[in-house]
């Protein structure tokens, strides 16, 4: 197994994990995720705040849990990064109605909602409300087992892959048709340094150990792992602000089920749910294995 690792500091004597007893004095609420930057970088958050250094390019994690759907985020207003971070306006962790503690929801049903409408986003290109996946992550080589939040955008859910790395939707199907699980294999998560936008992708190295399988059992028996899955970044960070004003919802216009319009790359549909298939069942043929791709890495370890 790699050494590597973005959240362990090296040492050259035996440690051991202490239960600290002043975490109860910090704010409560607090959560860790990896934050995915424009210039490249993935940085470590803890309620809120930056620790450490950043890492660039690539890093490799166990994913623990995600929802089962593709969820929702909305913000009204423009992105300003020199502005006070605030709540969504609106979101959906299972993309099909607005969570009942959304402060702006703009429908009671998400197909339904004028923002969820080819064209409503900025520049009349694509949907002002976009989709987004909340991944449980674990970093390989943490034998702390601590989970992190990651949230990938729409642009890095949908399309094609190749040469065995995919978008995460992609990557998830992949998986599934060769009777593996995201949460059974250790997980490369890079940007795409080719694309025009900032954009991950995803390959499958080895199996997990028998201590990593152990570590991916007990958070999944954690109650506390569902809320990394399904709060938003920003809940993540503690912020508590909503939206403000509050826009009042226009009234949804019909849409035309038979439009033929391009959507753009980041919002284009999710394709329907892929039935797991059985060990026994052929692997994509447009593919190799992921039995050759998880022997041939670990040839390397």
């Amino acid at each position: 197994m790699s050494n590597i690792t973005i959240f362990r500091e090296p040492s050259n004597f035996p440690t051991v994990r202490r239960e600290s007893k002043l975490l109860s004095q910090r704010k409560p609420g607090g959560m860790r995720r990896i934050a995915t930057n424009t210039n490249g970088t993935f940085k470590r958050i803890v309620n809120g705040d930056q620790v450490g250094k950043a890492i660039p390019h690539e890093i490799n994690v166990i994913i623990v849990s995600h929802l089962d759907k593709v969820s929702r985020q909305l913000y009204l207003s423009d992105y300003d990064p020199q502005a006070k971070p605030t709540l969504p306006d609106c979101w959906s962790n299972t993309g099909d109605k607005p969570e009942a503690s959304a402060a702006n929801p703009q429908a009671t049903s998400c197909n339904d909602c004028p923002k969820n409408v080819k064209g409503s986003g900025k520049g009349g290109k694509g949907r002002a409300c976009r989709y987004n996946r909340r991944l449980a992550v674990m970093a390989e080589g943490d034998p702390s087992g601590d989970i992190y939040q990651l949230s990938v955008a729409g642009g890095s859910l949908f399309g094609d892959g190749a040469d065995d790395v995919y978008p995460f939707e992609g990557y998830r199907n992949f998986l599934e048709a060769n009777g593996e699980g995201t949460d059974t294999v250790v997980t490369k998560v890079m940007y795409d340094l080719d694309a025009d936008t900032m954009t991950l992708r995803f390959k499958p190295l080895r199996h997990l150990t028998q201590e990593e399988c152990d570590m991916v059992d007990a958070a999944q028996a954690n109650p506390e792992t569902q809320k990394y899955i399904s709060l938003t970044v920003a809940h993540a960070d503690n912020v508590v602000e909503h939206p403000a004003p509050k826009v009042a919802a226009p009234k949804a216009a019909p849409v035309n089920p038979f439009a033929d319009d391009e959507e753009d790359a980041e919002d284009e549909a999710p394709a329907e749910p892929v039935k797991r298939s059985s060990k026994k069942e052929a692997a994509p043929a447009t593919k190799k294995p992921l039995a050759d791709v998880l022997s041939a890495w670990g040839d390397g370890e």
